[in-house]
């Protein structure tokens, strides 16, 4: 059987809950093309003098390749970095009071628009601004987040591209079970106080319940005490490490890539590039496509769309990507099965 065939088997077991989601915004992503056309006349109606500034907020570590996407699809419309768009980029690194006084100085020094990357990014963006229009790319549902009334309908001044990340952690330990079917214990890192790596918490412990897997939380409020408790980890403690929707904490992926490596811990992640920097697995859609996707919605705010108009667009394509050389290095043989529904593999 071909890798497609395993890619449709993934996605036919997400529970119905999660396929509901994925089918009531494919008609949005329609309506959403339709307003690039648009756009690529405006945009060059509105002349070459004017050079528009967009502020980009996000926590470092793999989510530049969400801006590495966005540069991508502002180039494919024709759009060119210092000649008719700036960025504006801020790297809170995982601190969500550097988030806010980034909001608040990009607004003060009135940059057209705010493009804020992952979910908790953009619950404090939208708290600690007032009239700024912003585009969202959003790994949790936007509307359960209450930042959008709907999908087709946004409502107020956010829209923007949702991808599938908190809603695909129970699938994620369900992948890191298949690989490590004596699995027995994992541990995972969040701060409680963020409500989307609480809710990607409740879902891998209800997934872990189900699966026989001790779920070992560890709360940390700042980059420095994951930091801290990561290091502190002790051999036996678990069996793999976890990775629940936690943007302060995924803003040190490299560091747990390297000490998952060290400490010998399978891990599936989120995205390809973290398997291509060493991780072991990684199971989502892409974050350069989450990017590349946004673009159409910065050129239509940029040449006068309101927020409000523009439906917001799910992102496709779910992948398995695994890394035989992590599994060497780790010790771990991937059973065939897990080989076999593999979309990517890296030898």
């Amino acid at each position: 059987m071909n890798r497609k065939f395993w890619s449709r088997f993934f996605e036919s077991s997400l529970n119905s809950n999660l396929k509901s989601k994925i089918q009531n915004r494919k008609w949005a992503g329609l309506l959403a093309i339709l307003f690039v056309l648009v756009g690529c006349v405006e945009m060059a109606e509105a002349g070459q003098a004017k050079l528009y500034r967009v502020g980009v907020i996000l926590h470092g570590g793999p989510w530049y390749q969400v801006v590495d996407g966005l540069r991508d699809g502002l180039k494919e419309l024709g759009l060119e970095e210092g000649k008719h768009f700036a960025m504006e980029i801020r790297d809170a690194k995982g601190d969500l009071k550097a988030v806010e006084k980034a909001a608040r100085d990009l607004e003060r020094e009135k940059v057209n628009l705010l493009y804020a990357i992952n979910t908790s990014v953009t619950i404090t963006v939208r708290r600690a601004t007032a009239d700024i229009p912003i585009v969202f790319c959003a790994g949790t549902d936007p509307v359960a987040m209450g930042l959008v009334d709907s999908f087709a309908k946004p409502g107020g001044r956010l829209t923007g591209v949702h991808f599938l990340v908190t809603d695909l952690t129970a699938k994620r330990l369900e992948i890191l079970k298949d690989i490590l079917p004596k699995l027995r214990r994992v541990v995972t890192f969040y701060d409680p106080g963020n409500p989307v790596a609480r809710e990607s918490a409740r879902l891998g412990r209800e997934a872990a319940q189900h699966l026989g897997v001790q779920f070992v939380e560890r709360h940390v409020a700042s980059v420095q005490e994951f930091q801290a408790g990561l290091g502190a980890l002790k051999a036996g403690e678990a069996d793999a490490y976890f990775q629940v929707s936690d943007a302060m904490v995924q803003s040190q992926t490299q560091l747990i890539i390297d000490t998952a490596r060290a400490k010998r811990l399978p891990t599936v992640l989120m995205d390809e590039s973290d398997v291509k920097k060493g991780a072991l697995a990684s199971y989502g859609v892409s974050y350069h496509e989450a990017g590349r996707l946004s673009a159409k919605y910065i050129q239509r705010i940029l040449t006068g769309t309101n927020p409000k108009d523009l439906p917001v667009e799910g992102v496709s394509g779910l992948e398995l990507v695994l890394n035989l050389r992590t599994a060497r290095e780790i010790g771990l043989t991937i059973p065939p099965n897990v080989l076999a529904k593999a979309d990517k593999v890296i030898k």
